[in-house]
């Protein structure tokens, strides 16, 4: 059984509710995690989140440096931010290109069916794949969406013969990208 336990918890500035997810039979009970809710982002915040997306390997003093805070409020902000969910994960980002990946595809899928047990299975199966980097749930004419970064056509081919042999879709079609205009993975911050 799941029970959730909140508190209202002030911060500088800064009103947060944290919920603790509490699993719990009749023998133990386990914490499994802690995250703020409802986390106010400020204009300190901002700036910290900006400078973290280009890069997360900055040190923290120099962080603080940046944003004109000392090392220490710089940290319990960060630590804050981590635990709002705002801070999902620090990754390195590869260059495509030199590891091979030159050719991107948009694979679009229309269901075979709409129930929810075919959209649980096309999930875990497309989720499955390597050379998918992204999948999404669409509206319009087709279902899905998957980016698919390659070698080159023959490691395509492979690809979708692998995808459309492990479930029954109603149609597919591959949109291959000629050139890369922009990519990001920065977040915009301004609406915050």
């Amino acid at each position: 059984m799941l029970f959730y336990q909140q508190c209202g918890l002030n911060g500088v500035g800064n009103v947060a509710i944290y919920r603790t997810k509490i699993y719990c039979d009749e023998q133990y009970i386990l914490l499994t995690g802690v995250y703020l809710e409802n986390y106010s982002v400020d204009a300190v915040d901002r700036k910290i989140l900006a400078l973290l997306q280009q890069n997360a390997d900055i040190s923290i003093s120099d962080l603080a440096e940046e944003i004109g805070l000392t090392a220490t409020p710089c940290w319990r902000r960060m630590q804050r931010l981590q635990q709002a969910g705002l801070i999902t994960r620090k990754v390195a980002l590869l260059d495509a290109q030199k590891l091979g990946l030159s050719m991107t595809v948009f694979v679009q899928v229309k269901a075979a069916q709409h129930d929810g047990k075919w959209l649980d299975r096309f999930a875990r199966h497309a989720s499955s794949f390597d050379e998918v980097v992204e999948f999404y749930r669409m509206s319009g004419e087709y279902d899905y969406l998957l980016k698919v970064m390659v070698k080159d056509m023959q490691c395509f081919d492979h690809f979708y013969k692998r995808l459309v042999n492990g479930i029954d879709l109603n149609d597919v079609t591959s949109s291959f990208a000629m050139e890369q205009i922009k990519y990001s993975t920065a977040m915009p911050l301004q609406h915050l």
